[in-house]
Parts: C-alpha cells; structure tokens; sequence
C-alpha cells in the first residue's frame, strides 16, 4: 500500500512539475504577465473595459493580422471588433496580410471580408491592406483594401505616418521607395506595417532575419517607432529593439495553438485564440488594447515615443 501511494504520489509531479504550492506561486497581474497561455471558452464572455483614454483629437484605429479565413472565428473578432468601435469609434483598420485565404473570386471577398466587417465597413471605417503570402498581388485592385493599385504605399493620419510595405517581394525598388518616403516623411510618429515578422518567438515560422538585416537598418536611420507584422498565428509584444516597438499580431482569423516559445524578448505572448489590437495615438503616447475573440483583453499599456 505504501508503494502504490509512492507512485502515484511520484506520478503526479512528474506529470506537473510546473505546478507551485499556493504560498509559493507568484502573484501576476493580468497587465504584468509576461506569457498567457489560458484556453479561453467558446461560450460568451462579457466584454472588457476599455482602457483607451479616448482623447480629443487622437489618431485611432484597430490591427488586424492573418484575418481572411472566412470562418466563425473571424466572424466572432469582427464582431467584437464592431462592439469596441461603438466605445472607442476608431477611424480605419490596418491589414497585415493573409487578407484573403484560398480564392479569389468575388466570393471569396465577400465571405471573407465583406460580410464579416459589414457593421463596421457602413459605419464608414476605412481599411488598408498590406500584401502577405497567401494573398494575390491583385488584391491591391480591391477597392475597399485603399491600396490604390500599389504593392506598398503610404498614407497619413493626424501626427502618425503610415507605411504599407510587401515584405514578400522585397525588392530594390522597394528599399529605394522606402528609405525615399521615410527621410522625407514629417510626422511625428512612423508606423510601418507588413506581413513577415522581423521579430517572433512563433515556433512555426519564428522570425525573417534576411529580411530584418535589409529593412530594419533604414527603420533605425529614420525613425520608425513602430512595426506590426503578421504571418505567425499568434499575438506577441516584443521588447523595444533599437528604439523600435513590434508587435505580431497574425492571430484574426488563423490561429495556430500554442506555438509561442516565450523568450527574453517577449513582453506577452498569447496563443490560445483569435484577437484584434485598438491603437490610439495622443502627442508622445501610443496607448494599445488587444482584445481575443470573446472580448477579453489580453494585454494593454501606453508606449512613449521614443528620443
């Protein structure tokens, strides 16, 4: 009996070795956690507060990444992405690839895009599309992507300067094009967004250092305080690398299931379920919000621009 109870006893921690004794276990705020790994219900969850300072005359608008699947999921984000918008009323939503998974048809347009984004799209919020792998180049002929028939472009809102990149046809005319616009560019903040990470601790992919030694030496020359990427299927902060923010947020539609391998980099890291960002900008503040598909906000802070 007492080596039956051994065993099981044996057993069971090496089963959990994680697993602390209460007194021992280390109290961790949601705000400061650095790595949630937590599955998240299908049933409904009450939305969170929104932690936005909505303040008057700031840049607002949502990130989404990997979004174009056409299935419940993405419908469930779009729809918590339309709740949040009747709160915090952001202007446009910027698109970080894999916009449209497998065809193209009008059909496909209209499953994956159209009619999961309705609420907001007649509300008048705008949507600017970057180019990921899975897409057709010719999406940047679709009207409601604002890509104005270019393979990367540029717009501005407010004090923010935006730059659409294809970080899968990284060519020299590109390079060119970006170092040009971004020298000339006066906004107070750059934010540049596009679908291969430069940064990422997603064990599928991970990060693209030959396309990181091209671009990111021209970020730190000029001043870009802030990248989103896709391509990994998960949301992840990363520590501010040469003055630059990054985030990957390649987790809106697809999603691929613990495949974060937290590292010194990471600030948070989750990989359990779908999830969108709010971004507000106010003078030298970026203040975020990312929220999952049923409403629960898994990380949020302020950023200061940097020197």
């Amino acid at each position: 009996m007492r080596r039956a109870v051994f065993f099981i006893l044996v057993a069971g921690l090496a089963l959990a070795p994680w697993v602390l004794p209460t007194q021992d276990r280390p109290s961790v705020s949601a705000s400061t956690a650095p790595f949630q790994r937590q599955v998240n219900s299908a049933a409904q969850v009450p939305p969170s507060e929104l932690t936005l300072p909505l303040k008057p005359g700031s840049v607002r608008f949502a990130v989404i990444g990997d979004s174009g699947t056409g299935d419940r999921n993405q419908f469930e984000v779009a729809g918590q992405m339309a709740k949040y918008h009747e709160k915090f009323p952001f202007n446009f939503v910027i698109m970080l690839g894999d916009n449209i998974y497998g065809g193209d048809t009008p059909g496909d347009y209209k499953k994956k895009f159209e009619l999961p984004y309705k609420t907001l799209l007649d509300a008048g919020v705008k949507f600017y599309a970057s180019l990921g792998n899975h897409d057709n180049p010719n999406e940047r002929f679709y009207a409601p992507f604002n890509m104005s028939g270019e393979r990367y472009y540029t717009f501005t809102k407010g004090n923010v300067g935006f730059f659409a990149l294809d970080s899968t046809y990284m060519k020299p005319e590109q390079l060119a094009w970006i170092e040009q616009h971004l020298q000339s560019a006066d906004s107070a903040w750059k934010i540049c967004f596009f679908h291969h990470a430069l940064y990422s601790d997603g064990k599928y992919h991970g990060p693209d250092p030959d396309l990181r030694a091209r671009i990111e030496p021209l970020f730190v020359k000029y001043g870009v305080d802030v990248v989103f990427s896709g391509h990994d299927h998960v949301y992840e902060r990363i520590k501010p690398q040469h003055g630059i923010y990054y985030f990957v947020v390649g987790n809106s539609g697809a999603l691929r299931s613990r495949n974060l391998k937290p590292s010194a980099q990471m600030i948070k890291g989750f990989d359990t379920d779908r999830a969108f960002m709010l971004v507000e900008v106010a003078g030298d503040e970026l203040y975020f919000q990312t929220i999952s598909r049923t409403g629960k906000t898994v990380d949020s802070d302020t950023l200061i621009k940097q020197p």
